[in-house]
């Protein structure tokens, strides 16, 4: 039974801690579906059935990616979801995430990453569901000629797996989002065309490696470990999509204390509306 339908504070602060106390401990459901998307700018999507596909699938918690829009800017009131958690950009209509929810929070933390070291991009926000920490993560792109390649492996990534180290030490931790990176040649249509570029560089593949040597499990790949062909984004470019030329660089990772409860992993290349698609996974107690 989904709870009432209330206008719970909506909220995101763009620095430091960010925390939304419920009037209530969370308390959720038996069976949990949680689905990740990046929507390549979330006013872009909700003109391109948005709305439909959360009325057809209506997760208990839709975590979104590139957002590409403020808080304020964000179209709240037309989103069925009473729960919603931002974190925006310093840069207008870039970047950014959101966590939607039936169910809220205990707490939502946006202090990660600090400024003193990252851009203030928007792109991680923890939120504490009482039986686990949500990870929701926009990862940075390492760009064209890979000019972003050092920071993305050398900053990024490993902070962000010492952070989800430190969290998994309090309880289980469920990650979900764009890491931009295919990490197996079986993960992306053309392997040996892509050996260096972005999102199949060996740094990049070799960071993701190391997050699931810290204690992360790739959900898609626990369910499915040889299934061929399964893929998240796709160029817009030559009509990649229509010819299934695309990559898997949407992950849902959990630890390992979740893998008794993980049911279900997915990914929903039918639904369109962006260069993603969303992936999802169910959880039961």
């Amino acid at each position: 039974m989904q709870p009432p339908r209330r206008n719970y504070l909506v909220a995101g602060a763009r620095h430091g801690l960010a925390l939304f106390v419920s009037d209530n401990d969370p308390s959720l459901p038996s069976e949990l579906t949680l689905i990740s998307w990046n929507v390549n700018g979330l006013r872009a999507v909700m003109k391109k059935g948005f709305l439909d596909f959360v009325a057809g699938y209506n997760p208990d918690i839709l975590c979104l990616q590139e957002i590409k829009c403020d808080e304020e800017n964000a179209p709240k009131l037309e989103i069925p979801y009473p729960v919603q958690y931002y974190h925006s950009a310093e840069k207008k209509g870039y970047s950014g995430t959101a966590i939607f929810s039936h169910h809220k929070a205990a707490s939502v933390c946006t202090a990660w990453p600090d400024l003193e070291e990252h851009p203030q991009e928007g792109r991680v926000q923890v939120a504490d569901f009482g039986k686990f920490y949500l990870v929701n993560v926009y990862v940075p792109n390492s760009q064209n000629e890979l000019r972003r390649l050092d920071y993305r492996t050398r900053v990024f990534d490993t902070q962000f797996r010492q952070r989800l180290s430190e969290l998994a030490r309090d309880k289980p931790v469920v990650v979900c989002g764009d890491f931009n990176v295919a990490h197996e040649e079986i993960d992306l249509a053309r392997p040996k065309a892509n050996r260096k570029n972005a999102g199949f560089s060996d740094e990049e593949r070799a960071e993701f490696t190391q997050h699931l040597g810290s204690g992360l499990i790739d959900t898609f790949r626990l369910k499915y470990p040889d299934l061929p062909e399964q893929y998240t984004w796709w160029s817009y470019r030559a009509g990649a999509r229509g010819k299934n030329i695309g990559w898997r660089i949407d992950y849902f990772l959990i630890t390992r204390d979740l893998e008794p409860h993980l049911t279900e992993a997915f990914i929903l290349p039918e639904v369109m509306g962006s260069d993603h698609c969303p992936i999802g996974i169910k959880l039961r107690w």
